[in-house]
C-alpha cells in the first residue's frame, strides 16, 4: 500500500505543477525575458509582447490540462489498489508518460497561436 500511495503522489506532481504554473503564467509572466525561467522558445522571446502572449496562452492551456489530468490520473490507480508492485509501477509509468505528452505537447498549440498572432519578427498582425 505504501508504494501505491508514493506513486500516486508522484504522478500527481505533473498536473499540480501545470496548475500552479498555469495560474502563475496566466496572471503574470516573468518580468524579464530570460533563458532560465518561463515559456522559452525563439518566438516567445522575440519581444515583451510575444513573451506575455505566450505565457498567457500557455498558462490557460496548462491550467485546463492540469485540472483534467489531475482528475484522470487518479482513476487508473483505483484499478491497481492492492495489486503487486510491478503492476502499480507499470500503471504509474504509463500515467506519467501520458502526462508528459500533454505537458510537452502544449508547445505546439502555443507556438501555432504565436505564429497566428505575430509575424516572424514578433510584430502583431
Amino acid at each position: 500500500m505504501g508504494f501505491w500511495i508514493f506513486l500516486l503522489l508522484m504522478d500527481l506532481l505533473i498536473p499540480l505543477t501545470m496548475i500552479g504554473f498555469g495560474k502563475l503564467f496566466l496572471t503574470k509572466a516573468p518580468s524579464n525575458i530570460n533563458a532560465a525561467f518561463g515559456y522559452r522558445t525563439t518566438m516567445s522571446m522575440k519581444n515583451k509582447d510575444t513573451w506575455e502572449f505566450a505565457h498567457k496562452y500557455c498558462g490557460k492551456l496548462w491550467l485546463k490540462c492540469g485540472l483534467v489530468l489531475l482528475t484522470i490520473s487518479v482513476i487508473p490507480f483505483l484499478f491497481v489498489l492492492n495489486k503487486e508492485e510491478d503492476v502499480i509501477g507499470t500503471v504509474g509509468g504509463i500515467v506519467c508518460a501520458v502526462q508528459l505528452v500533454f505537458l510537452i505537447g502544449s508547445i505546439f498549440p502555443t507556438e501555432a497561436a504565436l505564429k497566428k498572432t505575430f509575424d516572424k519578427d514578433g510584430i502583431r498582425r
